[in-house]
Order: structure tokens, then C-alpha cells, then sequence
């Protein structure tokens, strides 16, 4: 039977709203065929742990690993230590590494795929940074990530975007990474949205001549390039720049927005995926890539189609905290007991906020247990003083 709730909105209203109506999506549990779907998974704090939330990372590794398992049972492949992990908002390096450790593990003993984030943010930020230090940072932790067998996703930089004096800079430090790692890597333009930091990447604050710069330097490098993850929320940007890529790199779509019809793609390509978004409507995501295989293009579009609201809201500015959304749907769903953050980041959205997210995530079925939901949304209420 339907379980109903008041739910407040942001006028300080109250609107009643009955929950289960919306069948749950059944996913498929086969790896996709036709696109390399990749889901950027979230971690899991430990509630109970005794220290200061800002200061380290402490996590339910159970918890944070059994997610990782749930996403290979349906199909997809894990995007390990993204920004979806809260790298550079909250996960350290120390802690980092060791989920990279007992992710990759776990990916080996059950045949799920996986490739994990490289990057500097073990770096103290500073004016003064030398390329060299940029890149030996950069070449520690692709270097660790290769040891454990994994595939390389290189992240962009916030050091190198703060000391890079212009387009030349990238190209002397993307050239000297590539030139080092063992295996092809995956490319990752992550737009101001997601992180302010990073704004003026490739020497540019012009899109267009950033975009260039990143061309340049994935032609020059391209048997070291598995592909490149863009996100910067723009489908006309990805579908002209995929039209550009050298034969042998894929376009992976960042797109929190427009992921459909980027991964359905034209008549001239498509675009594979590496989606925060994925990790909150994996069942979905499974679903449709199914049926895309399948060639039943009707059901592509009727599974995710009703996702797409729910993952504008997700991903609204201020964009960067979208995790707050992605972990409060694994607390809906029952993937973990708490809704605490790395950071306190569950603090990051509004009490309405949540709200909307809950009915969006409703009527897209993406409730496996509508009950339990209900309940866990009445205690986040509660929480919040509501009645």
C-alpha cells in the first residue's frame, strides 16, 4: 500500500505526497555491450567514529565496498576515488589510497570493472609550486594506481591550475604524464561547476581555446589515451568535440544533464559514460543500457527519461555538492543506515532540497522499498524539526 507524508517546501508550505506509485525499475544485471558505462561511486563515513569530521576521513569500509559490489551485480563498472568520493572535499590521500587498495581487490574477486582517480591533492596548495612538483605528484598517484591494476583516470589538477602559467604548462605536464604511465589512461575535464578551483583549465577561461589545447594534447598523445571524461554540462560542447577525437579514443560524457541522448548518440557517434548520476540511478542505468543493446529505443528513453529531473536537481548549483544528494539516495534506498558525510556534507542541502529529490527519486522508481523510504525521510524530518 502507498505510504504518505508532509513534505515542506521552500515557501515554508506543507504539501501531502503519497509515495509507491511508481513501480521500481528492475535492472538488467548484464554488462552493457554497446557502451562502457562506468558508475563514480560514493563513500560511506563511519558514523560513530570519535574525531573531527573536517580534519580525515574515517569510513564504514563494509558499507562503502558492499555499494561497489551492488554496482557490478547490476552490469556497470566503478569510477573508484572521483570526485563523486569527495576527493578535494573531504577524502585525503591516506584514506584514498586504501579505498583504491580494498576497491581494486574487491573488483578482481568478483570480476567488476573499475578504474580509479589520479591526481595531486595530496599537494599543499602554493604560488610557488614548480611543474616538477606538479608532476611528480601527479606520477605518484598514477603510479600507485597502477600498481594495484587498475586503469588510470587522470584528474584534473587544482595545483596545476593555480600555478600553470598558460596553455603551454598543460601541455609540458599532460606530455611528461603520458609518457610515463604504463597503460592507456582516461582523460578528465572537470568544469568550474563541479569544482570553482579548476576554473580556466588548458591555459583558457574561453571554452573554445581551452578546447583546443585539450585536443592538441590528446592528438599528440592518443595511444596513451583511453578517452576523455568531459563535464561541463554543455551536449552541443561533447558532441563537437567527440566528432574530433582521434579514432582510437572514446568520449566518455560527464553530463549530469543530458546523458540520454549523449549515450544514445547520432549518426555520427555516441558517447560512452562515467556519471556521478549513475551511482544514484544505477538500477536505471542498467536498465536502459539493456535495452539499448537490445535496440529497443522506446525503453531506453522511457527508464531514463524520468531520471533526468531528478538528476538537475541532484546536480543544481551550487553543483559541487551533489554528493549530498547521491549519498542521501543510498540512505533512502538502504544501502547504508545514516545519512552523515565525509565533512558533514549532509549539511549541504536544504531540508526542501531533500525533499523534491525524494519525490523526483519516487516517480522515477527508483524507491526500491517506498515504506522504507518513507520512514527514513519521516526521521530526516524529525531531525529537522518537522512534525
Amino acid at each position: 500500500m502507498p505510504s504518505s507524508l508532509l513534505l515542506p517546501r521552500a515557501d515554508g508550505t506543507r504539501v501531502p505526497y503519497t509515495a509507491g506509485r511508481h513501480a521500481p525499475i528492475i535492472p538488467s544485471g548484464r554488462p552493457p555491450r554497446g557502451r562502457v558505462a562506468y558508475a563514480a561511486a560514493h563513500v560511506v563515513r563511519a558514523p560513530l567514529a570519535d574525531s573531527d569530521p573536517l580534519a580525515g576521513a574515517c569510513l564504514d569500509w563494509e558499507a562503502t565496498l558492499a555499494y561497489r559490489r551492488y554496482l557490478w551485480s547490476l552490469g556497470l563498472s566503478v569510477a573508484e576515488a572521483m570526485d563523486t568520493a569527495q576527493r578535494g572535499m573531504g577524502l585525503d590521500w591516506e584514506t584514498t589510497r586504501e579505498l583504491i587498495r580494498r576497491s581494486v581487490a574487491e573488483a578482481r574477486a568478483c570480476g567488476g570493472g573499475i578504474a580509479c582517480g589520479a591526481g595531486t591533492d595530496h599537494m599543499v596548495l602554493s604560488p610557488d609550486l614548480r611543474l616538477e612538483e606538479i608532476e611528480a605528484a601527479y606520477l605518484e598517484q598514477c603510479a600507485f594506481v597502477e600498481r594495484q591494476g587498475a586503469r588510470v583516470i587522470l584528474m584534473a589538477s587544482r595545483a596545476l591550475a593555480a600555478g600553470a602559467r598558460g596553455p603551454d604548462d598543460y601541455r609540458r605536464v599532460y606530455g611528461h604524464i603520458l609518457s610515463q604511465v604504463a597503460e592507456p589512461v582516461i582523460v578528465h575535464w572537470l568544469g568550474e561547476a563541479f569544482d570553482p578551483a579548476l576554473a580556466g583549465y588548458w591555459g583558457h577561461r574561453d571554452l573554445d581555446a581551452a578546447t583546443e589545447v585539450c585536443l592538441e594534447i590528446i592528438a599528440e598523445h592518443a595511444p596513451k589515451i583511453d578517452g576523455i571524461k568531459i563535464s561541463l554540462l554543455d551536449a552541443d560542447r561533447e558532441v563537437s568535440l567527440r566528432r574530433r577525437l582521434p579514432p582510437s579514443v572514446r568520449m566518455y560524457t560527464g553530463d549530469d544533464y543530458n546523458y540520454p541522448a549523449l549515450i544514445r548518440g547520432d549518426h555520427e557517434g555516441y558517447s560512452h559514460a562515467l556519471l556521478g548520476i549513475f551511482d544514484a540511478i544505477a538500477p536505471a542505468a542498467s536498465a536502459a543500457l539493456a535495452a539499448l543493446d537490445d535496440g529497443d529505443l522506446e525503453r531506453y528513453e522511457r527508464v531514463l527519461g524520468p531520471t533526468v529531473p531528478l538528476s538537475r536537481h541532484i546536480f543544481a548549483p551550487p553543483t559541487r555538492y551533489y554528493k549530498t544528494g547521491i549519498v542521501f539516495m543510498a540512505y533512502l534506498n538502504g544501502h547504508q543506515d545514516h545519512f552523515h558525510m565525509v565533512g558533514g556534507l549532509e549539511s549541504a542541502r536544504s531540508v526542501p532540497h531533500l525533499c523534491e529529490l525524494f519525490v523526483l527519486a519516487d516517480r522515477a522508481g527508483l524507491l526500491r522499498d517506498p515504506d522504507l523510504a518513507v520512514d527514513r525521510m519521516r526521521a530526516v524530518l524529525a531531525l529537522a524539526g518537522v512534525v
